[in-house]
């Protein structure tokens, strides 16, 4: 099994050390793609310093900041290119903890196609935060529910574990998003697709460096990502005349529909052997 995680940052140097070798402390053979917007905190010298850095440490130096979901989805593309068969993505502020990422891992290899690493999942798991804060971060999930219909209860979380193919067709359903709507988007395109999805709970910790990178232009974009991806639903539905509702547990669609569409879309449970591992001697085995 081959897997990486990207994590886009921006001035989260001061974070980076820690990160990098809580990473490898709980999974050793996770390759680390680190996708920089142009920080100028000196982010891109201290990683090229580290001695994994070429082995198991890569960087993506990107030369403007064009926000989170286009150095994820540069991310995202640099990681496609490549022979790897998981792609997890995380924040760099330590709210996400690596020790979780040997979980993400252990459900993906069970055959998912999405993993999510959910605050929200039976039961609310947030350290330190203030009221407001949670009651916003509930509020926007049951907003996004409601929508959408998609039965996650923690549709806006960034710490999530792709199979590599699941995630080829999701960039390649031209993701509009800019800012957090962006975490939304690409859960429900996978939905749309009919992949397998999968919830874990995990504890969510307060950031230690770094600020809050939510502006009011990014929650008004978010806002009407959510009512186009409704209405995207709907007028889907209607064409084709799936019904993608609450009622499906975890995404799980009638079971003569999801093995006719995973069969059609290359995403059935029986992988070829020779996709899901990569060769022996390359980085990145785990």
């Amino acid at each position: 099994m081959r897997a990486i995680v990207i994590i886009p940052t921006y001035k989260e140097r001061d974070n980076l050390p820690e990160l990098l070798d809580l990473i490898w402390k709980s999974s050793p053979g996770l390759n680390v793609l680190i996708a920089d917007d142009s920080s100028g905190d000196g982010a891109p010298q201290y990683l090229k310093s580290r001695p994994e850095y070429g082995t198991r440490l890569f960087l993506l130096e990107r030369h403007l900041k064009e926000g989170l979901a286009r150095a994820y989805l540069a991310g995202f593309e640099w990681a496609l290119q490549r022979p790897y068969d998981y792609i997890i993505q995380m924040d760099a502020d330590l709210s996400h903890d690596p020790l979780d990422l040997p979980k993400l891992l252990e459900q993906a290899a069970k055959g998912d196609d999405l993993v999510l690493a959910s605050r929200y999942y039976n039961g609310v798991r947030v350290l330190n935060w203030e009221i407001s804060r949670l009651l916003l971060s509930i509020g926007a999930s049951f907003y996004v529910r409601v929508l959408t219909r998609m039965p996650y209860m923690d549709p806006t979380g960034g710490f999530k574990c792709y199979h590599a193919e699941m995630l080829r067709k999701i960039v390649g359903k031209k993701i509009v998003s800019q800012g957090y709507a962006f975490q939304i988007e690409t859960l429900f395109w996978a939905w749309m697709l009919q992949g397998r999805i999968s919830e874990i709970p995990i504890i969510f910790g307060q950031r230690k460096n770094g600020a809050s990178k939510m502006s009011g232009g990014i929650a008004v974009e978010a806002f009407w990502q959510v009512i186009r991806l409704a209405i995207f639903r709907i007028s889907d539905g209607a064409r084709t005349g799936l019904h993608l509702g609450c009622s499906h547990n975890r995404g799980d669609i009638r079971r003569e529909q999801l093995s006719i569409a995973r069969c059609e879309a290359g995403l059935d449970g029986g992988r070829k052997p020779d996709r899901l591992h990569g060769a022996e001697s390359l980085p990145g085995q785990i």
